[in-house]
């Protein structure tokens, strides 16, 4: 995707009076969240895109054929002519993988539209691929449906062929004509994806987008979707590319720091990186990265699949530090998962299944004492000594973030040693801490930011595929 290559033209969006969606954004409020309040909280659908954990992405077009990673607009459409095309083997996948969405680039940079659209010729249309007639959107969301996975969309906003491109408001016009068209025929839609790519076009020109009316949009039209960019407004780009979501990670920001896709800087990517504790907005971080060195198939990466003890770190990086893990697996010119890719999904989800198969602190009460207005301690007997790898917490995200620093002991024979700590804990914190032989944990939480919650702890034995500390 490389999106930092290419920025929008923010300055002028802000300076012609572009503002955040504060009315868009769940949770807003005033700026700073004082202890004693609870902050931000996540909306229904932003709790159900957080719980699924895991989604896949699929870069697909004409990028497949020309062996490119960016087309340039001038491919012809004949050459997309996926020959064993499968949808529902995506979905089949995915699905057994453990996976609960996938998210298909219905138009990348090159302007290419997998879906019949009014808005251009460049499109599947005017391909050989199930004779002109074909719709890939639709294959997609009936494959997503079929196997029970929510189906999300990619539409970029850079686009190397439409001529409007460069001339402002005629394109984005265009370009929400074709986000309608993608939000109107397809039923439910979970999760609608941008990126702040922004280059020239076929005239030369820049092209400055209407982000808020885009955003606008999407809500009147599928108000249930989550909308992902850099800005969000619902889910925020974690803030690179190689599956590491930042350690600490709020899913509060300050919508001010980064308040349309495609700015740059240290502070937007310790915003996108780590959010604020003080942020006024939920906005959890998303991590997206590819299964391969490249986003579009490639033969030659055939033997440079991601191994799955590679898959299992990325698990731990991103699901385990309260983000989303989005990973690219792209179909090949045949139109289906490759069997090296899905040999591997099959084996992250192998190993999850083995890493979590039993909870060792399951069946043993849980004393919780608070220790101060800001502080609470949660102790648990395990009975005996037992080997721990994983410790694993939660924070009732439904009612906001409120833990700023935690520490977990385990005890050996009476003694308390360190096991982890951090800074935040949120929907999932992964701490690899073994294995350590310890009869009973405590995990004290400190400066809260608002009354102590009840955090879930659950220990898991030592196994191969954890990674090292």
């Amino acid at each position: 995707m490389n999106r930092r290559s290419f920025l929008t033209a923010a300055g002028s969006l802000i300076a012609a009076g572009a503002r955040p969606l504060g009315a868009l954004t769940p949770g807003s409020g005033p700026r700073g969240v004082p202890y004693g309040t609870q902050g931000p909280r996540p909306s229904p659908s932003q709790l159900v895109w957080q719980r699924d954990e895991l989604a896949l992405f699929l870069h697909f077009g004409v990028n497949t054929f020309t062996d490119r990673e960016w087309g340039d607009g001038t491919e012809d459409p004949a050459i997309f002519d996926p020959g064993d095309l499968d949808a529902r083997q995506w979905a089949r996948v995915a699905r057994e993988a453990g996976f609960r969405a996938m998210v298909l680039t219905a138009k990348h940079h090159d302007g290419f539209c997998l879906w019949p659209t009014d808005t251009t010729t460049h499109s599947v249309a005017a391909s050989p691929w199930r004779g002109g007639e074909g719709d890939l959107v639709r294959e997609f969301v009936d494959a997503c449906r079929a196997e029970g996975l929510r189906p999300g969309l990619y539409c970029s906003p850079w686009d190397r062929n439409a001529p409007a491109y460069g001339d402002s408001p005629r394109y984005n016009a265009m370009f929400r004509a074709q986000l309608t068209e993608l939000l109107t025929r397809y039923g439910d839609i979970h999760e609608v994806w941008f990126d702040g790519a922004n280059g020239e076009g076929p005239n030369g020109r820049r092209q400055e987008y209407d982000w808020p009316a885009t955003w606008r949009l999407v809500r009147d039209l599928q108000p249930q979707a989550v909308m992902f960019s850099d800005a969000g407004p619902d889910v925020r780009w974690i803030g690179n590319e190689i599956g590491s979501a930042g350690d600490p990670n709020w899913s509060t920001v300050d919508p001010s720091v980064v308040p349309v896709p495609g700015l740059s800087g240290d502070d937007v990517m310790r915003q996108l990186q780590h959010g604020d504790p003080q942020g006024t907005v939920w906005r959890p971080g998303e991590t997206d990265v590819s299964i391969r060195p490249g986003w579009f198939y490639h033969p030659a990466e055939d033997d440079r699949v991601r191994s799955v003890d590679n898959l299992v770190g990325l698990y731990f990086t991103s699901v385990g530090r309260n983000s989303k893990l989005l990973l690219n697996v792209p179909p090949t010119r045949a139109g289906r998962i490759h069997d090296v890719d899905a040999e591997r999904l099959h084996g992250l989800r192998r190993a999850l299944d083995a890493v979590f198969a039993e909870d060792l602190a399951a069946g043993h009460p849980t004393t919780r004492r608070d220790v101060g207005p800001r502080s609470a301690a949660f102790e648990i007997d395990l009975g005996r000594a037992v080997e721990v790898g994983v410790v694993d917490l939660r924070e009732p995200i439904e009612v906001g973030q409120s833990v700023r620093a935690y520490r977990v002991e385990g005890r050996t024979a009476g003694t308390w040693s360190a096991l982890s700590e951090g800074e935040t804990i949120g929907y999932r914190k992964l701490d690899p801490v073994g294995p350590r032989t310890v009869d009973a944990v405590r995990v004290t939480v400190d400066d809260l930011r608002a009354r102590p919650p009840d955090v879930a702890v659950s220990l898991h034995a030592p196994h191969p595929a954890i990674p090292s500390t």
